[in-house]
């Protein structure tokens, strides 16, 4: 190969290197061209459903937050009210009994003794009294006679007033008896229901043993604490909403008495709210979350109190028009709770229906195109 062949072959390996060099420029300028299109793209917000609310008017409810437990508001402990051995117990925890109904029936052999020693008592005592009479009036007329004196008469009257004394004190023997024999059977003192046993038949009991414990849970009440600072707010017959896990829906209640005394320790106060539960869903002992009603709007116009922002004093709100974000300055009235959750009431700024934004993402631009993608990502989910 002569010297002139080698000079055309580095001549065309420049020419290609230089060729590829061009290539690879022309293909980074490429992309420049729709740059704009890539910034318009970006400039579109795009919104989950759930970042989005919409104003609705409806009930909004100042509340002050309650929790505490459950009591029956009538709750009995059935006591034994004579020493004696108990023959049959007629009831078990969880069954529900009428007033009157018996319960616990007792050996009554030692009071049916005792009564019958008090009537033979009271039978005596009521024929010395007609002994002491007769003997009295037959005195009366030996002294309206003037056959014994005045002495004598007087000691037949003191006969017959001891007579009659002792008859009356008979009396009340037996009714003491027989009041005792009653106490060997046991009745439900109220309606409800039997919540403990602690007695079986066969053990002998003494006055006063708690034998079982009755329940009336047609009525409850919530006993909760509530701070000193905020004792001022409640008032008797404010109306309370009080939710307890597994019932599908809050109850409600009143307040109905206020503890005129601070609890030892926590300086709060306490506060009864009474709750009617006729179907007796509510149970004794259940612990449950309440709000306290303070104010109530029944038809405000609310937004969720995280849609609120605030800017050197005033408050506005972020809603889609038109597919567009706008800002609305709005007035603000009531705070407290709707069927959602925490809100605001809107007295002025924005209308019912209107779109708001949830989600706090700082300062946004108004005239923004915005693109809600709930439906897309419910589609999205299905597939």
């Amino acid at each position: 190969m002569t010297l002139s062949f080698f000079k055309r072959r580095s001549v065309l390996v420049s020419l290609l290197i230089l060729l590829l060099l061009i290539a690879l420029l022309a293909s980074r300028k490429r992309p420049e061209a729709p740059a704009s299109m890539a910034v318009k793209a970006n400039d579109v917000l795009e919104f989950l459903a759930g970042d989005i609310a919409v104003a609705n008017v409806g009930a909004l409810r100042q509340v002050l937050p309650l929790s505490g437990s459950l009591r029956a508001l009538h709750q009995v402990a059935v006591k034994a009210k004579v020493n004696a051995e108990v023959s049959q117990v007629l009831v078990r925890a969880g069954e529900t009994v009428s007033a009157g109904q018996v319960l616990i029936r007792m050996d009554p052999s030692e009071y049916q003794a005792k009564l019958d020693q008090a009537r033979g008592a009271l039978v005596a005592t009521r024929g010395q009294l007609d002994i002491a009479t007769k003997t009295r009036d037959n005195n009366q007329a030996l002294l309206d006679k003037g056959f014994i004196s005045r002495n004598a008469f007087d000691n037949a009257a003191s006969q017959f007033d001891i007579a009659k004394a002792n008859v009356d004190s008979a009396r009340g023997a037996l009714d003491v008896a027989q009041k005792a024999l009653n106490d060997t059977t046991i009745r439900a003192p109220i309606d409800g229901t039997i919540s403990s046993r602690t007695i079986e038949p066969g053990e002998k009991v003494s006055t006063d043993n708690k034998l079982l414990d009755v329940v009336d849970l047609r009525q409850m009440e919530l006993e909760a604490p509530v701070p000193s600072a905020d004792i001022l707010k409640v008032k008797l017959g404010q109306e309370v909403l009080v939710t307890v896990e597994g019932l599908p829906q809050p109850v409600t209640g009143q307040v109905v008495r206020i503890n005129p005394a601070t609890q030892a320790g926590s300086r709060s106060i306490m506060v009864y709210v009474r709750i009617i539960n006729p179907q007796g869903l509510l149970r004794a002992g259940m612990f449950a979350d309440a709000s306290l009603t303070l104010d109530k709007r029944e038809a405000a116009l609310t937004v969720p109190q995280a849609a609120v922002r605030n800017e050197s004093g005033n408050s506005f709100v972020y809603a889609i028009e038109a597919d567009k974000l706008v800002r609305h300055q709005i007035t603000l009235g009531l705070r407290g709770v709707d069927h959602q959750g925490d809100a605001v009431e809107v007295s002025s700024g924005l209308q019912s229906g209107a779109r708001v934004i949830k989600t706090n993402l700082g300062n946004l631009q108004t005239g923004t195109p915005v693109r809600v993608l709930g439906a897309v990502a419910a589609n999205t989910a299905k597939e």
